[in-house]
């Protein structure tokens, strides 16, 4: 059975909605320079609090999932496709800034979005 690209989007936007538990390595704003053609994505820390809200390790304070956040990065990774960032965060950083599966499995998935994104010339936003 075929699905129309609908179809596919309403299973996509469906999962997205899911609850998801945070990874406690941190976690990635994901962004496109397009002047130097590459994807970018900054990595900042954070711990998980008994309510399983991510928090400032610093400060205990929780994150805001929406809105300016005022915050360091700790790293800033780089790419020209989804492939070269992901084995430059997943297999030449030690110890890896991610900790969970799930989490790796989300990265990819947005880094070859953005990668699509970055070669038609689209305006990319992170799910």
């Amino acid at each position: 059975m075929s699905l129309t690209p609908e179809q596919l989007t309403e299973i996509d936007n469906k999962l997205s909605q899911r609850q998801i538990d945070l990874d406690p390595g941190g976690y990635f704003i994901i962004y496109l320079d397009r002047d130097n053609g590459l994807i970018c994505a900054k990595h900042f820390t954070n711990a998980i609090n008994e309510k399983g809200l991510a928090v400032d390790p610093e400060t205990g304070k929780p994150i805001p999932a929406k809105g300016k956040v005022e915050r360091t990065h700790t790293t800033i990774f780089s790419g020209r496709t989804a492939k070269e960032l992901c084995v430059k965060i997943f297999e030449e950083t030690h110890p890896s800034p991610i900790t969970m599966l799930d989490h790796a499995a989300y990265l990819g998935r947005e880094f070859v979005r953005a990668e699509n994104y970055l070669l038609n010339g689209r305006e990319y936003v992170q799910d």
